[in-house]
């Protein structure tokens, strides 16, 4: 029976894993007590101050362990006149992980009913957290029939990719991580939840798209409330603060207003652009100084590989541009020290930038909003949708080194819109982004639910035969995806039609930053796999996650520095520029007619004890890469990752760095444009389809060849 809308309304929540009080929260103890924890707390504190809130219990698990705190062993303790942590009996006494509880969620769910029963009226709305906490409530829901919402926190399916990046196996994924089980709580959740809530439109377009019963009408996205009494406009006290006695020791001028980039020294945050962007621009550097705050370190080399790599490509295009008093690179901060960076950004009239490849939420620049400064910040993801709420600065393709000086410069240049934009942010961060807007929006969103005025339609969908991927297409991107519009565009409809069956590959020769540039001048979704660097690197959506196992594993027996010593003096040999080369890979324009042969070079270095992969192609590029590294590696490699038969891989060849993909048992085809008459060794090969149709409209007529949608439907 529909509630009236006059009545107050009493919710429960449901968070079973991590340590949850009311007070000193142990965040960061454990990869289960982070950023769900807090969210679940303040989102029922702000909650229950609301005057048409009755009720809100946040019901978590009982722990009774020496290890842990008697606080978490208490059944019920109050928040407020209205609010409660609920403490439920699951299995052991003790804390354990996540991973483990699996096996106790069915005693969760019988002892929240018998809590639910034995009150003097049920919830009305019941609002789960993680996939843990979605099976539970999806079989509450049934049972007492009370609409569910969900909050994913995070996802499994990206989760395991994640993983797989990191170099766990996906047998030990599934052993360790329960993520089969967890995946299918999930499917359950979203076919019976009336609503998810996200933080992005990244989250409900890109990540939530990948299950069966994904229903873009029943998400909404409410971003998270943001702590407005720590992040806030300049009392004036910021320059006598440590951070910025840190910051000024490296600048000649450190009244000039401050460029401010914040985020781990990670690739993809892509902080070299912005160093290049201001290195190449007179007028930046006149008007400005750079700030590059990029985690904490005591030595460069103490540092995991990927990170050194990073810092170490930032002091080296600081000297290249001859930057000295103009970058301050502060090998310290603390979290304490952040907001006080903001500010003194917005009192020198600065801004803040964030180049990030890719962006999912984007929680910096909110904090740097809330401060009063104006942002730049990448089109991606999550600053989309703060730019548009905050209007606030300027979204720019991130590799595009041009629009970041283009943008930098309007606000640096004219004062007025640095105002405008200042004072927007400040004003729309209560609006869009602090808790009390958060709760204002989620009672909007429960209330027709609960009074039942607002049903959603469900759509006719259904479970696949398999839980992960079943097939892959895998793409160069010059020869074969370039050249045919009307073809190109048959081909994005037919892979995002198959999204969740057959995963998109793109494999490379450039680097990421390039192969990203054409992908998205092109308008090429995002692959699922981006394999770059000739397949020295590979990389996994969304967040173009590195597969830092690969990277160990392709370091066997490469020595790029004598490489290139012994190749230095050789005729028909130049050196392609530094964007060309990588940790894996040595590059070269290569003049047939003046150099040695393609086997006599691969002879000298075998001479030379440098087992190494020589590959030509394009009839000029010459590349050099570890013995372990090629595309066709990568693609074993990606195939015993993600469980994939070889002869479920439709692999598009147009050079002859294509050709070791297209051997053995994948399916192959070679567009009719291949590059002059490379690849011509493989047309005697049956598992080769030579196509008579050129660029992507050959990959379409090789996907009719093979039938390959029914293959691996």
């Amino acid at each position: 029976m529909p509630k009236p809308a006059s009545e107050k309304i009493t919710i429960l929540l449901i968070s079973i894993h991590g340590l949850i009080r009311g007070k000193n929260l142990e965040l960061g103890r454990d990869a289960d007590t982070g950023g769900q924890t807090k969210y679940v707390l303040e989102l029922t504190k702000a909650l229950a101050r609301r005057p048409e809130v009755e009720r809100v219990d946040l019901m978590t698990r009982r722990i009774i362990d020496e290890a842990v705190s008697d606080d978490y062993g208490q059944m019920i303790e109050p928040l407020s006149d209205n609010a409660r942590i609920v403490r439920i009996e699951c299995g052991p006494e003790g804390y354990i992980f996540k991973e483990a509880l699996w096996d106790y969620l069915d005693i969760f769910r019988d002892n929240a009913l018998q809590y639910i029963y034995k009150q003097e009226k049920p919830p009305d709305i019941l609002h789960s957290h993680y996939a843990d906490a979605g099976y539970v409530a999806t079989r509450l829901s049934h049972q007492l029939e009370i609409p569910l919402i969900h909050t994913g926190h995070s996802l499994g399916r990206i989760k395991r990719k994640r993983l797989l990046a990191s170099g766990v196996s996906g047998v030990d994924i599934e052993e360790r991580y329960k993520m089969a089980r967890r995946i299918n709580a999930e499917e359950e959740t979203l076919a019976t939840a009336e609503r998810v809530i996200t933080s992005t439109s990244q989250e409900i377009h890109s990540q939530y798209a990948q299950y069966d019963y994904y229903n873009p009408d029943q998400m909404r996205m409410i971003p998270p409330g943001t702590d407005l009494e720590k992040f806030h406009h300049p009392d004036g006290t910021e320059f006598e603060s440590t951070i910025y006695h840190r910051i000024k020791p490296f600048l000649n001028d450190p009244e000039k207003p401050m460029i401010l980039a914040l985020s781990r020294p990670d690739y993809r945050k892509n902080m070299h652009t912005l160093v290049e962007a201001y290195g190449e621009s007179e007028k930046l550097q006149e008007l400005a100084n750079l700030v590059i705050v990029a985690g904490t370190r005591d030595d460069i080399k103490d540092l995991e590989p990927g990170s050194q790599e990073v810092l170490t490509e930032l002091l080296l295009t600081i000297d290249r541009y001859d930057l000295y008093g103009k970058v301050a690179y502060p090998k310290y901060h603390s979290s304490d020290e952040v907001p006080v960076l903001y500010r003194l950004v917005a009192l020198s009239r600065g801004i803040f930038v964030n180049p990030a490849l890719t962006e999912p939420f984007g929680l910096t620049l909110i904090e740097a909003t809330a401060s009063g400064v104006p942002i730049v910040a990448t089109e991606d993801g999550g600053p989309v949708d703060i730019i548009k709420n905050c209007q606030n600065g300027y979204l720019i393709d991130p590799l595009d080194k041009e629009q970041i000086t283009d943008s930098v410069l309007k606000l640096l240049t004219e004062e007025k819109r640095w105002q405008a934009f200042s004072k927007n942010g400040l004003e729309s961060i209560r609006r869009y982004y602090s808790w009390e807007s958060h709760v204002a929006t989620y009672l909007d969103l429960i209330r027709p639910i609960i009074d039942r005025s607002e049903p959603l339609e469900r759509l006719p969908v259904g479970r696949r035969a398999i839980l992960y991927h079943n097939g892959a297409i895998v793409s160069d991107i010059d020869q074969n995806l370039l050249g045919d519009k009307h073809a190109l565009d048959s081909l994005i409809h037919i892979l995002h039609e198959n999204r969740k069956t057959i995963a998109f590959i793109i494999a490379t020769g450039r680097r990421l930053d390039s192969a990203l540039t054409v992908l998205r001048k092109f308008q090429i979704p995002q692959p699922d796999v981006l394999i770059t660097s000739s397949g020295t690197e590979i990389y996994y959506a969304p967040n173009l996650i590195q597969d830092e196992a690969w990277a160990n594993h392709i370091d066997y027996q490469w020595h790029k520095n004598y490489v290139f010593r012994l190749l230095s003096e050789l005729p028909g040999l130049s050196l392609q520029p530094r964007t060309e080369q990588s940790a894996f890979k040595v590059s070269y324009y290569y003049d047939i007619q003046k150099g040695p042969s393609v086997d006599e070079i691969r002879g000298l270095l075998l001479q030379n004890e440098q087992n190494v992969n020589v590959i030509f192609s394009f009839g000029q590029f010459l590349d050099i890469v570890p013995v372990r590294a090629s595309k066709g590696y990568a693609i074993h490699w990606i195939s015993d990752l993600f469980d994939i038969s070889l002869d479920h891989f439709l692999i598009a060849g147009g050079s002859g760095s294509d050709e070791d993909m297209m051997r053995g048992k994948t399916r192959s085809i070679v567009v009719a444009n291949r590059h002059c008459e490379e690849l011509s060794d493989l047309a005697n090969t049956d598992s080769i389809y030579f196509s008579k149709e050129h660029f992507a409209a050959g990959i379409l007529d090789g996907i009719r060849h093979y039938d390959f949608l029914t293959l691996c439907g």
